[in-house]
């Protein structure tokens, strides 16, 4: 008790310590995070260069089932054509997604299995999602500590009691955490770097941990989309 006690003081001393101010960053750090930005950017441009003229009204992020499958009839097409830019631009755009925590990723890999089916889907999924997580680690390193301090510093101390109790068997409880709710993906990401989780520990228990979810999202997006369209022929008629 008396260690965790400790633990717990030191932990919250740690956050106490952090410095405050109106905005978490400094500038140089602010300026690598639009660094970041910018690269995204040009590789998105660059993407959207290479492909043919059209009308891309239809690129935007699916919410349902029948705009999913809108996107999915359009980008059929360039699939086949201009297979290397549609994956280069999707791997991109998943993750920017993932490397700063915008909701959506799970839209993305609905439509990873609606494009590419379960398998290269699963595995699209997979080192999409593992690459913006290896990304948001590294982004945190570099300049997230602050941000972190701020928004969950409860949190923080939990995470980190946490790893440092089960230091010796760390794989088996990241492993845990990726493949249950009891801490958020992104708090994941971007706070093991902060209370020193090695990054193949976080990498392993990643790839390891995101298969079982991404295999049913998958499997679950194809049978939905069947139904769909089943429901789409029998009330056409």
């Amino acid at each position: 008790m008396e260690g965790g006690r400790n633990q717990s003081n030191s932990g919250n001393g740690t956050v106490n310590n952090v410095v405050r101010s109106g905005f978490p960053l400094s500038f140089w750090e602010a300026a690598v995070g639009a660094f970041v930005i910018l690269g995204f950017a040009v590789g998105l441009l660059l993407v959207y260069l290479t492909l043919p003229p059209s009308d891309y009204s239809f690129l935007k992020l699916p919410r349902n089932l029948g705009e999913l499958q809108i996107l999915r009839d359009h980008l059929e097409t360039y699939t086949s054509d201009y297979t290397a830019q549609v994956l280069v631009g999707y791997c991109v755009v998943y993750v920017f997604m993932q490397t700063f925590m915008i909701p959506g990723t799970v839209f993305m890999s609905l439509l990873a299995g609606a494009l590419f089916g379960v398998f290269k889907g699963v595995a699209l999924v997979v080192f999409t999602a593992t690459a913006g997580a290896s990304s948001c680690f590294f982004l945190s390193k570099i300049v997230g500590r602050p941000l972190v301090f701020t928004l969950w510093p409860d949190k923080l101390v939990f995470f980190q009691e946490q790893v440092a109790r089960r230091r010796e068997r760390l794989l088996n409880y990241m492993l845990f955490l990726r493949l249950t709710p009891t801490l958020p993906n992104t708090f994941i990401n971007v706070a093991s770097p902060i209370v020193d989780v090695p990054y193949h520990i976080f990498f392993l228990a990643t790839v390891i941990g995101l298969i079982p979810a991404a295999y049913i999202t998958v499997k679950v997006t194809l049978f939905l989309i069947s139904l769909y369209l089943r429901a789409t022929k029998l009330w056409g008629h």
